[in-house]
């Protein structure tokens, strides 16, 4: 059954990516909207309203709305001390399930957000930017010591600092993030086979679209910036987000430590590593 989805998968995104040249031909703009739109919408994290997992239900639940697009969040009330927990690529809130668990131990106030297009939130599209205005929108709203934020979560709090340097955040955990938007970009064209016309009107719409070209966006290099306290863990059978990625970012990082894990893989769920997050956030 693997083998045949695997097979699905290869067939379609290929199918996918040969359309999309043969429009670059004769449509040009319309293929660079094509490409676009394949890497940026989700195709999996969308809740329904009335089926949401049970962690979230015993959450405070409470919508924001930023400039057209409504947020869902979901708090877990604690104590005054609060962290924010931002999920990544085609996923929502309930991702943090086992985290939350652990961390209603320390007493905080646990708050947590459907990214863009997924989960409750509004909208198609999901992209770091956008949802490091979203980040902004809860940060000013809830005003957490800290922040956590797994893959392109963790990618989308690198930007979110680098763009707002935010005084508020005292400390910052970084799970599985890519650094290079590029490499990003790079493994989308390889997936389904972009001819090098069709890439090159998808970089200079992204640099269009987000006023920043794709070289220049780099965790490492968002982070060099940075003055608050990181903690960056990645797991070396990542296989999502390579190993040297978090690495990357650990070295740029000048008040940060990393924490590399085996057996773990991307999604990093595991009680030894939550208890070295707990000790960085409240004994360090």
């Amino acid at each position: 059954m693997e083998l045949i989805n695997k097979i699905a998968y290869f067939t379609l995104t290929k199918s996918i990516g040969l359309y999309i040249n043969l429009v670059s031909y004769i449509f040009p703009k319309k293929a660079a909207r094509l490409a676009y739109k394949f890497f940026t919408q989700p195709r999996e994290g969308k809740l329904l309203p009335n089926a949401i997992p049970d962690i979230l239900k015993e959450a405070e639940q409470e919508v924001l709305f930023h400039e057209e697009n409504s947020i869902q969040t979901y708090t877990w009330k604690g104590n005054e001390t609060k962290i924010l927990l931002v999920h990544g690529w085609e996923s929502n809130a309930s991702r943090w399930e086992q985290f939350i668990n652990y961390f209603r131990k320390s007493k905080s106030t646990i708050i947590a957000l459907d990214g863009p297009g997924q989960g409750l939130s509004s909208g198609v599209e999901f992209n770091i930017p956008q949802y490091a205005k979203h980040v902004n929108a809860l940060v000013e709203r809830f005003q957490p010591q800290f922040i956590i934020g797994h893959s392109m979560g963790g990618a989308a709090c690198l930007y979110y600092q680098f763009k707002y340097n935010n005084p508020i955040l005292e400390k910052m955990v970084i799970l599985g993030a890519p650094s290079e938007f590029e490499i990003l970009l790079n493994n989308y064209k390889r997936t389904i086979s972009l001819n090098e016309k069709t890439f090159q009107l998808l970089t200079e719409k992204f640099t269009e679209r987000f006023k920043i070209s794709p070289s220049e966006f780099s965790g490492k290099k968002f982070a060099s910036t940075f003055n608050l306290k990181g903690l960056i863990a990645h797991d070396i059978d990542d296989d999502v987000v390579a190993f040297n990625e978090g690495k990357e970012i650990a070295k740029a990082w000048k008040s940060a430590k990393f924490i590399e894990t085996k057996g773990l893989g991307h999604s990093l769920h595991d009680e030894n590593l939550y208890q070295k997050i707990n000790n960085f956030l409240f004994e360090e």
